[in-house]
């Protein structure tokens, strides 16, 4: 069947019949859809919802009176199975061979439409209690069911791949945290550590005038230790920190004589005393 010659003939008849409005050539359309999915086979099996959805008909009253419509007009043979369990067929008739439309009476006589007249827009309303009871009970189609397996498969499986993804990502952070709080755990423990090593290096003045005074040594330059290297930093050299704090007193004992000043020493030569009397006619 050449569907383009076939939807040619069906714009022709729908050039000619007034009767028709666009919900009626968006049902048909819906419709010739499904026929074509089916590979032009009659009868085809239709779902309510999906066809609905296509046509963008969202009135169950519009949907049930436009299709009858269509079948009193002979554009479609409609049969509906009025059981929950089965589907209601449709069958489409071929207008590739007769683009030219029929005459309304053969058209009816042919197709046996019902005795009702459109005259007005079908319009896109609610369903109303008088209309309920005409209603099918539908069930989808294999095509339609297949499809939704389809995708609900395809939506799973990007769940699965998603949620993987999120829970390599929870890890990774998971570790990160982990060995971010080892190492801000292993830079305090260091930062104790070397307080604790700079507190020992740091000898208190008491611990020095003990050591002193072991050493017989005068309590005065216990204190001129105890400030001098306090004033530094306890560095030796300016420049060195202190490692041994007992080493750099007994230095401080062994140079202590040097910057004795000259009235501190009672055994200076007093002939170097410019106050004695002296003869300079002696030879030395």
């Amino acid at each position: 069947m050449n569907y383009i010659k076939h939807l040619t003939g069906f714009f022709e008849k729908v050039a000619i019949d007034k009767t028709l409005n666009p919900t009626h050539v968006s049902l048909y359309i819906a419709l010739f859809q499904f026929w074509n999915c089916n590979r032009f086979k009659n009868p085809i099996s239709i779902n309510r919802d999906e066809v609905m959805r296509i046509s963008k008909i969202s009135s169950k009253a519009t949907y049930h009176k436009c299709l009858k419509n269509l079948h009193s007009l002979g554009y479609i043979n409609y049969e509906p199975s009025y059981n929950p369990f089965k589907g209601s067929h449709v069958i489409l008739f071929n207008f590739s061979e007769d683009l030219k439309p029929q005459p309304k009476s053969e058209r009816k006589s042919k197709n046996e439409p019902l005795n009702e007249h459109v005259s007005e827009q079908a319009l896109n309303k609610s369903c109303t209690s008088s209309e309920t009871g005409t209603e099918q009970a539908v069930v989808p189609s294999i095509n339609y069911i297949n499809n939704t397996n389809i995708l609900n498969e395809k939506n799973v499986s990007n769940l699965e791949k998603q949620s993987k993804v999120i829970a390599k990502n929870e890890a990774i952070l998971d570790e990160n945290k982990i060995v971010t709080s080892s190492a801000v755990e292993r830079t305090q423990k260091e930062e104790k550590s070397s307080a604790k090593k700079e507190e020992k290096l740091q000898p208190s003045i008491e611990e020095i005038k003990t050591y002193f005074q072991e050493n017989n040594f005068p309590e005065q330059e216990a204190q001129k230790f105890f400030n001098y290297f306090k004033s530094v930093g306890w560095l030796v050299g300016g420049k060195t920190p202190m490692v041994d704090w007992q080493a750099a007193a007994q230095n401080w004992m062994i140079n202590a004589p040097k910057f004795i000043s000259n009235a501190e020493q009672p055994y200076r030569a007093k002939q170097l005393n410019t106050t004695t009397d002296k003869d300079y006619s002696e030879p030395l």
